[in-house]
């Protein structure tokens, strides 16, 4: 499927099969409270809509310089893992790493994981990934995690967007924001 709008519906569809409720109150990460909500990692950990996530982000970046995607634990890893292997199979590699909530008490202690030994962001533009954002904290505390390693942060794409504050928060910070989805697509 190449098509993005076909691929966007797709997506759509899944996404409301797997990881779309509504109906119940339940706690954000955020703090706010909701009568929907995504739980991402069914559709993000599916085969066909891991394929339609990277392609559609692909897309977003085509002809953009981006070194590296990643984001916060856990959500992003998924996301990581599909376009850096999609990424290679368009013959367009892009490498990927995660942000820790914190670091590891033993081991390497890294915040940043999935670099080799003697790799570095620092210079590397890198775009933030998250499965669904409402205010874009998680997000920022990547960025901030890899601005301490002195990398360019090229945006934030998320699959789906609340639409509750995160794309004025990016807007207002310098820091493009692209949606894969929103909220209004599931209502």
């Amino acid at each position: 499927m190449t098509d993005a709008s076909a691929a966007k519906t797709r997506l759509i569809e899944i996404v409301t099969a797997r990881s779309f409720s509504q109906g119940s109150e339940t706690r954000l990460v955020s703090g706010r409270s909701t009568n929907f909500y995504f739980n991402m990692k069914p559709a993000m950990l599916h085969p066909e809509s891991a394929h339609l996530i990277a392609l559609l982000t692909l897309e977003v970046v085509k002809g953009a310089r981006v070194d590296y995607v990643g984001g916060l634990e856990i959500g992003a890893v998924p996301l990581a893992a599909a376009i850096a292997v999609l990424s290679q199979v368009a013959g367009r590699p892009i490498g990927a790493f995660f942000v820790r909530k914190e670091a590891k008490q033993h081991g390497a202690r890294k915040l940043v994981e999935g670099l080799a030994a003697g790799e570095t962001l620092k210079g590397k533009r890198v775009v933030i990934l998250e499965d669904v954002t409402t205010t874009g904290g998680s997000a920022m505390q990547a960025i901030a995690a890899v601005q301490a390693q002195s990398a360019v942060v090229a945006g934030v794409i998320t699959v789906v967007d609340r639409l509750e504050g995160a794309a004025e928060a990016f807007k207002a910070a310098g820091i493009p924001f692209h949606a894969l989805l929103t909220a209004a697509d599931f209502r």
